[in-house]
């Protein structure tokens, strides 16, 4: 196929002749001459009513030649742009003799043509106003327009009127849109707010940081001097409940400057442009702020609200609902925030917030052009051919927090609107433990420093709100049995009810229980034997809300990386209820293990196409992302997709399917402990991580004695009791024999 050939489009110095004008510009002039005319005639006909059309046509012919003689000279010099638009040796010929005009214009700035040929245009119309005027008042075109005034003057009531209504329809439109600008907005002046940095635990790193923001509002001097300038915006973003707005409100109180809370929903209007006026007069105020107090922080509360521009995942920590043992309880938390990521990686939205108009406005307003303040200044000055002043250095330090930092437009973030970010994280075991006392301290507690430390190890991913309820709850179960004291036993029941809700007041069957029991034994006996990076927490069989029974574990330290082995084990914990209800209900197994599968396979996922700790080095994100196979031997991208995903799910199943076999292995080889764990769930219900230790072990703990079940008989006694058991879940009937109980 031939390419089509393409001409562009001729520049001026390349035409050999002038270029065409449009029909409205060839004629304009002439119209408005016209135009003239004719009002003209109009004017002499009603001042006199016997004068016929065409004796005033003629009188204005000759009492009003010179119109005549300024459309004759239009029409020549169309004649001439018109030759000059057909015959190219004209147009040539005029360039060349009357070059000399031109350059002599060309020596004027482009500024002083404009200036020079809008006065012309203006005196040209005064001249023509002035001659319509004279006709209409019968005096010379300089007497009537000095008459123009007052004639004016006369009208002014019918104006006013006019006037009035047009302003009060406008002062109703301007009053709506002002009320809804209003609210979402609450200043606090300087010791409204008592809160201090002494006040926030356990996230010292960041106050250090935010201090140093501080110095700079109070004393900005310290970095301009040399050069540079004082970081103006803050973002603090992290988990929920970690202290961001405590944060933000005890920078108010360290300051002594005034605080400026706006609320998420503030810039969420009905109206589209009122978001837009919120933002102007937010800004307005906290410059007038500014210079009067020396300084102001704003702080943007769930700064994710304000929108963003294109399309953002969104992506939280969401508690996984099976009908089971309570998802992924017993994993690590680095593998249920896996989990989770990968069951609401499609929950992506565009950011709405306050919509596209206060976006752009909060961004203009962060770092777009200061004009300068001042009626005074922007207007009468330039109006005496002074320039205005510059605007004043405002003092505005912005502060926004944020779960989802992900969600933030990136225009946002950039440097000059939000100079620093901290990730104000969950506290380190240190700071959980400043927490706790902080809160202590405001009760009365019998709790030691020992049982405070154990505290902090066991609840690693609290925050400062999670820490604060569960001591407030701790008290009321304290006050509930009459006492004014909490003890370490309160936190432990609050810490569990917390977390789990209360437990439901159902009772299983007999078969029923036993087999849920087995299913919980089988993961706290695997976490036990294999995962040794993290401790059991408690283990029950109570029915929760949302789960039948669980095993949750905690890390004994606060780790940052995580390794194969580990990962491994996580799916030995996930997959040991599959084989351990295979094995002990004769190849049978429930529907319970459908949320451990899904966690044992994401882990799993990841490690194969991500991680490199399968049996393959290369990452199926990049192969996905480059569509590595795809375009090869023929094969459709969709194909090579699909070919891609059956060979990582080959290589998923082939892991998978090891370590179940592994899981076997472990569990038939230690049969006694999971019936023997199993036994104690069903007689306590609830027990603490210790009591599993206790169990596995032999030893005593807090509620489970492990002696009796090192007994040789005992241990026949509770496996007759299963086999029983498995007997009457066969046939959908009551066991034979009763749970064994040891004294």
């Amino acid at each position: 196929m031939s390419e089509i050939e393409s001409k562009s489009r001729p520049r001026d110095t390349d035409r050999t002749t002038r270029v065409h004008l449009s029909a409205f510009d060839r004629f304009k002039f002439l119209i408005f001459f016209g135009l003239v005319f004719i009002t003209l005639v109009w004017a002499e006909m009603s001042n006199n009513p016997i004068l016929s059309f065409s004796d005033s046509v003629n009188q204005n012919l000759s009492s009003r030649w010179w119109l005549l003689a300024l459309a004759a000279i239009e029409v020549i010099r169309q004649l001439h742009f018109l030759a000059a638009e057909v015959v190219a040796p004209y147009h040539g010929a005029w360039l060349k003799y009357f070059s000399a005009v031109d350059s002599t214009l060309k020596r004027l700035s482009d500024w002083n043509r404009f200036r020079l040929s809008r006065v012309i245009k203006w005196l040209l119309f005064v001249c023509l106003i002035a001659i319509v005027l004279g006709a209409y008042y019968k005096q010379s075109p300089v007497t009537a327009l000095f008459l123009a005034p007052k004639a004016l003057w006369s009208a002014m009531p019918m104006l006013g009127q006019l006037a009035f209504a047009v302003f009060f329809v406008l002062i109703q439109f301007f009053a709506m849109f002002w009320f809804l600008s209003k609210g979402g907005i609450d200043t606090y002046f300087p010791d409204d707010i008592r809160t201090r940095f002494s006040d926030v635990w356990g996230q010292d790193h960041v106050l250090n940081r935010i201090r140093e923001n501080l110095l700079f509002l109070e004393s900005p001097e310290e970095i301009e001097k040399h050069g540079g300038y004082v970081p103006g915006g803050l973002l603090l973003w992290g988990p929920p409940g970690t202290g961001k707005t405590l944060m933000a409100e005890s920078m108010a109180g360290e300051t002594g400057k005034p605080f400026v809370f706006v609320d998420p929903g503030a810039f969420n209007n009905m109206f589209f442009g009122v978001g837009v006026l919120k933002v102007k007069s937010l800004f307005r105020k906290l410059r007038k702020l500014a210079l009067r107090y020396g300084g102001v922080v704003v702080f943007f509360d769930e700064a994710d609200s304000l929108g963003n521009r294109g399309i953002s995942t969104q992506q939280g920590r969401y508690a996984l609902n099976d009908t089971s043992c309570h998802g992924g309880n017993y994993l690590s938390d680095a593998a249920t925030s896996l989990i989770v990521r990968d069951r609401f990686v499609a929950n992506s939205a565009m950011g709405g917030g306050g919509g596209m108009g206060t976006l752009q406005a909060l961004l203009t307003e962060l770092s777009g052009l200061k004009k300068p303040r001042g009626f005074f200044n922007r207007v009468v000055r330039r109006t005496l051919g002074l320039r205005p002043k510059l605007p004043p250095k405002y003092r505005i330090l912005v502060v926004m927090a944020t779960n989802l930092p992900e969600a933030l437009d990136e225009a946002l973030l950039r440097p000059g609107r939000i100079d620093r970010m901290y990730r104000v994280g969950y506290p380190s075991k240190a700071g959980r433990i400043r927490t706790y006392n902080g809160y202590l301290d405001k009760v009365s507690h019998l709790l030691s420093v020992e049982e405070v430390d154990k505290l902090a190890t066991i609840t690693p991913y609290a925050t400062g709100a999670t820490i604060k309820d569960t001591i407030n709850e701790a008290l009321i179960i304290a006050i509930r049995d009459g006492r004014t004291s909490i003890t370490f036993t309160d936190v432990i029941k609050a810490k569990q009810l917390k977390e789990l809700g209360p437990a439901e007041d159902v009772e299983y069957i007999e078969r029923e229980r036993h087999a849920v029991a087995v299913h919980e034994a089988c993961h706290g006996v695997m976490a036990y034997l294999m995962r040794h990076h993290m401790s059991i927490d408690l283990a029950t069989i109570e029915k929760g809300s949302d789960y039948l029974g669980m095993v949750a574990s905690i890390p004994p330290d606060d780790q940052f990386t995580r390794w194969r082995t580990e990962y491994e084990a996580d799916i030995l914990v996930s997959l040991a209820s599959l084989a351990g209800e295979r094995m002990f209900f004769d190849g049978d197994n429930s529907s319970g293990v459908s949320g451990d599968l899904e966690s044992a396979t994401t882990v799993a996922s990841f490690m194969e196409g991500h991680w490199g700790m399968g049996s393959t080095i290369s990452s199926h994100a990049s192969n996905r992302r480059f569509e590595v196979g795809a375009p090869g031997g023929g094969k459709g991208k969709d194909e090579g997709a699909r070919e891609l995903r059956h060979a990582l799910a080959d290589r998923i199943e082939d892991n998978l399917s090891g370590l179940l076999a592994k899981a076997e292995t472990v569990l038939r080889d230690n049969r006694s402990k999971v019936l023997s764990l199993a036994h104690a769930l069903e007689i306590y219900k609830t027990i603490s991580g210790e009591d599993v230790v206790a169990v596995m072990e032999g030893g005593k703990g807090p509620l489970v004695d492990g002696a009796p079940y090192k007994n040789a008989e005992n241990l026949d006694a509770i496996e007759k009791y299963h086999e029983a058991t498995v007997t009457a879940h066969k046939g959908h009937e009551k066991p034979a024999v009763q749970i064994p109980t040891f004294g």
